[in-house]
């Protein structure tokens, strides 16, 4: 998943002020930068949902990448070095208070969609541990998110500080390794004369048009490439930010496409399109190889490998967006005091809660739909569209900020910027309205119940809740130093 920013809602700092930060901020070389970007970025999580399409995922991860993952990770940049504090500060400062809310709001909401989808994954991958046919099982999928998502409530919520190192271990034993084995599996399969489950010839590198859903699966892409603003903050902290941060982000860029890209393919090699699971086309690919190769006892140690890294990923970061919405709310006043509150040891334990009311409901869905790919994908896309309006927001506040504040000391300036935030915005806006299109997968289930869960989601989190606590709020939510407009 992507890493969220912790706004703070201060006021601009002096010129002098960012000049010294500039200076005095611990130096990281470029490729340093990039391998973090990648750890923040990369995960083996979405390549089943690309490896249905079989070589046209090439195309289907490069194309996001030049239109939305470049744009992103350029754009925040000169943000980051601009003015600290995050998106909230950013959007605040380029359009207004309201929508910085509404945009930190969405970095928040996303993970209540996003955490059962995480954890339908979890679900699948400890099933080939104990009976590989309960990962299409519904009511097993709800009962290990709701177990694992309240475990992590309650381990976040006793502030353990020991977990603040897991998402680095969480790249190199949940991605990098098991990605590695799967693509040498991979490739020794194919090298021994055995067929491709998907065709591997030239004619197959796009996708098959039959509409717009055979592109939908894109969509889950942009969520994939999300989070390149988390690292934008270290640009100060580059030599020469304008020649090294492009650099470090093209790298960054090549890197996480082959993570994304290669083990996406070596899936399509093994498991046939139709027979892909959402949640487990990992497990059915190293399940597949193992059994090919006779060391069928390595499939419940990929299954632990995978089951930590993405556990060590939600303990990570269950508190952070939250306890970034908790700050600006403390100061402008958002949210009411009940959401406010703390624990024994500071951590926003009402929020959390709150969250796991909702998250447990909808742990109950995957129980209710019939198909877990299914109701993974709409949980995943609904992830995906409320994520995007942060985007949409920041790339507007970009364009307003260079017009407004031209003089504003930056580390670094994106050439063209104009043109390269209305190719993310517009990237962005088409990945939104194409997320109401019901994937080719979803088979001949109800697409006005697919519109209408979608659509529902995307409302109900985006819009209405944030402008209800928009429209309610009241000078007495304030509980620090704030100026309320």
């Amino acid at each position: 998943m992507a890493s969220m920013d912790v706004p703070a809602g201060g006021k601009p700092a002096a010129a002098e002020k960012t000049r010294a930060r500039t200076v005095d901020a611990p130096r990281l070389t470029w490729l340093t930068l990039a391998l973090m970007t990648t750890a923040s970025v990369a995960s083996l999580r979405a390549a089943p949902t690309m490896a249905v399409y079989g070589l046209a995922c090439v195309f289907l991860y490069l194309l996001p990448a030049v239109v939305f993952l470049l744009p992103t990770a350029l754009v925040s940049a000169e943000l980051a070095s601009g003015w600290n504090g995050g998106v909230y500060r950013w959007v605040s400062e380029g359009l207004s208070k309201p929508l910085g809310f509404l945009a930190v709001w969405c970095q928040f909401a996303m993970t209540i969609f996003y955490y059962p989808s995480l954890l339908a994954f979890v679900a699948s991958t400890i099933s080939y541990v104990i009976d590989p046919s309960l990962a299409s099982n519904g009511v097993y999928t709800a009962i290990v998110i709701m177990v694992l998502y309240w475990t992590g409530v309650w381990v976040s919520s006793r502030g353990t500080k020991a977990l603040a190192g897991l998402s680095s271990w969480g790249l190199v034993i949940g991605t990098l390794v098991p990605g590695t084995i799967l693509v040498v599996l991979g490739m020794v399969f194919l090298a021994q004369g055995n067929p491709s489950a998907a065709p591997m010839t030239a004619s197959h590198l796009l996708p098959q048009w039959t509409g717009l859903a055979s592109l939908v699966l894109i969509v889950n892409n942009f969520l994939s490439y999300s989070g390149m603003e988390m690292n934008a903050v270290h640009v100060s902290s580059l030599k020469d930010p304008a020649k090294e941060y492009p650099k470090s982000m093209f790298l960054a860029m090549g890197l996480v496409l082959l993570i994304f890209i290669l083990p996406a393919l070596a899936i399509s090699w093994v498991v046939p399109a139709d027979q892909t699971s959402l949640t487990a086309g990992v497990m059915q690919a190293f399940h597949a190889f193992f059994s090919y190769f006779h060391i069928g006892w390595m499939t419940p140690i990929a299954a632990v490998m995978l089951i930590s890294a993405s556990l060590a990923g939600m303990l990570t970061w269950l508190a952070g967006p939250s306890k970034g919405l908790l700050e600006i709310s403390r100061s402008e006043g958002y949210l009411p005091p009940f959401l406010q509150r703390l624990n024994r040891h500071g951590v926003q334990q009402n929020i959390l809660v709150t969250q796991g009311v909702v998250t447990t409901a909808i742990a109950l869905m995957y129980a209710l739909i019939p198909g877990v790919s299914n109701v993974y994908w709409i949980f995943s896309t609904i992830t995906t569209q409320v994520y995007l309006i942060v985007y949409l927001l920041m790339f507007v506040a970009a364009v307003r900020l260079r017009r407004n504040q031209p003089d504003h000391p930056r580390g670094y300036r994106v050439p063209a910027l104009t043109l390269v935030c209305t190719v993310g915005w517009l990237a962005s806006a088409a990945a939104l309205v194409i997320g109401f299109v019901p994937p080719s997968q979803f088979g001949g289930n109800s697409v006005g119940a697919y519109v209408a869960i979608v659509g529902g989601g995307l409302v109900l989190l985006g819009l209405i809740i944030p402008g209800a606590f928009l429209k309610f709020r009241k000078p007495s939510w304030r509980t620090e130093g704030g100026d309320a407009s």
